[in-house]
C-alpha cells in the first residue's frame, strides 16, 4: 500500500467513526445520489487569461479568494439553479453562491443537491465539514464522489444551517471591518507622511513630498543595525537551547511567536542577539523591509540572519516612528527599489539598510502620528482577534452539529452569540 493510498484510508476510517453516533440518529445518502444535473457547461467558463480586475460580472473558480475576477460577457452568465456549491477538484475549496456568476478554471465543479432531500446551504456545510486528504496538485472529486453524506430531515437541516449562518456572517463582518481599517490605515500614512500633521508647505525630495520642515537623514546616522545569528546545524542542538525568531515570525506591525525554533546561544552571542523591549526587527528577504516591534512577548529572545534588529542611538527619531515610515515606503510606496547587487531577488542587504534615507520631523509631531497610527493598528488587531475567536467557534460548531455531538435545539443560541461575537469569551454550548 502506497503512502497516499494509507493517509486517504485513514481519512475514511477517522470520518467511519465519527459518523457512528450521528448514523444512529440520521442515516446517510451516498454523495453521488445526493446530486442532480445542470445545464452548466463549457460555455458558461472563461478562461483565466480573460479574466478581468472589473466587470459587470463576478468569476468564481477554485482558488482561495471567493471571487477570481469579473467580466462583461453576458452569455457565460450562470443565472439558473441558484444557489450552487462549488468544489475545488485540485484545491478541494468549497464556496456557496446565490448570485449570478461566471464559471473560471478548468476544474471547478458546481454541484446542486436534489431539493427533496437536501436544503442547499446545508449541503454546503457538509462538503465544508468533510476531510477530503490532499493529493497535491491532483483531483479530489473522485475521492468526494465515495462519501456517503449526512442527512436529517429537511427542518433540522434548515435550523442549522441558520445557526452556522450567523456565526459566518459575523465572520465576513470582521472581514469587511479588517479590510476597511487597512485601507484606512494605507490613507492615513500617505497623508501623513507627506504632508504632516501641521497644514505646512510642501517640498519635492529624493523619498517623494514632505513637509517643508522636515530634514533628510540617512538612517545608520540615528540607527545601530544589527544582523542576527547564523543558522547551523551545530548550534541547534545543546544543553540549553534558546528561541528565536525568523523572517516568517515578522509581519506588518506583528511579531507572531508561535512555533519558533530553538538553537544555542554562547555567552558572547547571548550579548550581541538577546532582544530588549522596543527593539525594530525589519526582515532582509522575503518581503524586505516588512517590520515589527518587539514588545517583550517572551521574557528570553533572540533572532536569526534573516533579520535587522535596529535600536536607537538618541531619542531624535523613534523605532515606532520608523516601522511606520518602513509600512509606508516599502509596502505601499516602493520608494528604494530594493534588491541584491548580484540577484534578482528582492532583499535588504545591511550595506543598504544602513544607507537609507529617512524623513525625520521633530520629535512631538513623530509621536503624535504614531499616536493616530497606533490607534489605527490597535483597531485592526482587535479585529483579528475577534476574527479568529469567530472562526473557532464557526469550526467548532461545524463539526459538532454535523457529527449530532450537538443537536440545534440544544444550543441557546439566541442567549449567548451576541455576547460572543461582541467579545469573542462567551460558550454557546449548553453546559
Amino acid at each position: 500500500m502506497n503512502t497516499k493510498t494509507a493517509i486517504e484510508n485513514t481519512y475514511r476510517m477517522r470520518d467511519s467513526q465519527s459518523h457512528t453516533h450521528k448514523n444512529a440518529i440520521w442515516g446517510t445518502i451516498a454523495f453521488p445520489k445526493a446530486i442532480r444535473n445542470t445545464n452548466i457547461g463549457k460555455e458558461n467558463q472563461i478562461p483565466s487569461s480573460e479574466i478581468k480586475l472589473t466587470g459587470k460580472f463576478p468569476v468564481i473558480d477554485q482558488g482561495q479568494p471567493f471571487i477570481a475576477g469579473y467580466s462583461d460577457e453576458n452569455d457565460r452568465v450562470i443565472r439558473n439553479d441558484l444557489p450552487l456549491v462549488i468544489f475545488g477538484d485540485h484545491t478541494r475549496v468549497v464556496k456557496f453562491v446565490d448570485f449570478p456568476f461566471i464559471l473560471g478554471g478548468d476544474g471547478t465543479k458546481v454541484l446542486k443537491p436534489c431539493e427533496d432531500l437536501f436544503d442547499d446551504r446545508f449541503f454546503y456545510y457538509v462538503l465544508k465539514n468533510l476531510n477530503i486528504p490532499s493529493r497535491g496538485y491532483n483531483r479530489h472529486f473522485t475521492l468526494l464522489k465515495e462519501r456517503r453524506l449526512p442527512k436529517p430531515e429537511l427542518p433540522e437541516q434548515r435550523k442549522i444551517a441558520a445557526v452556522l449562518g450567523i456565526v459566518q456572517r459575523a465572520i465576513e463582518q470582521q472581514e469587511r471591518l479588517l479590510a476597511l481599517t487597512a485601507e484606512l490605515k494605507k490613507t492615513l500614512l500617505h497623508q501623513l507622511f507627506t504632508r504632516g500633521l501641521r497644514n505646512e508647505p510642501q517640498k519635492q525630495t529624493e523619498i517623494g513630498i514632505i513637509p517643508q520642515s522636515w530634514n533628510l537623514v540617512r538612517l545608520c546616522d540615528f540607527f545601530e543595525t544589527q544582523l542576527g545569528k547564523m543558522l547551523s546545524q551545530k548550534a541547534r542542538v545543546g544543553d540549553d537551547p534558546k528561541p528565536y525568531l525568523r523572517n516568517k515570525n515578522i509581519q506588518w506591525g506583528t511579531i507572531d511567536t508561535n512555533d519558533l525554533l530553538r538553537m544555542d546561544f554562547n555567552d558572547r552571542e547571548r550579548a550581541k542577539f538577546t532582544l530588549i523591549s522596543g527593539d525594530l526587527l525589519v526582515c532582509e528577504g522575503g518581503e524586505p523591509g516588512r517590520s515589527a516591534i518587539w514588545r517583550g512577548e517572551l521574557s528570553e529572545c533572540f533572532y536569526q540572519k534573516a533579520l535587522h534588529r535596529l535600536r536607537p542611538k538618541s531619542k531624535a527619531i523613534t523605532n515606532i516612528f520608523l516601522a511606520h515610515w518602513m509600512e509606508f515606503s516599502f509596502r505601499f510606496q516602493n520608494l528604494y527599489g530594493i534588491a541584491g547587487a548580484s540577484s534578482t531577488i528582492a532583499h535588504l542587504p545591511e550595506v543598504q539598510l544602513k544607507c537609507l534615507t529617512i524623513p525625520q520631523p521633530d520629535r512631538d509631531e513623530q509621536d503624535d502620528m504614531c499616536k493616530v497610527l497606533d490607534g489605527v493598528d490597535e483597531k485592526i488587531k482587535i479585529h483579528r482577534r475577534k476574527h479568529a475567536a469567530l472562526s473557532d467557534l464557526f469550526s467548532t460548531l461545524l463539526h459538532e452539529l454535523m457529527t449530532a455531538n450537538i443537536r440545534v435545539d440544544g444550543i441557546n443560541f439566541d442567549e449567548h452569540t451576541k455576547s460572543y461575537i461582541e467579545s469573542g469569551e462567551s460558550n454557546v454550548f449548553p453546559q
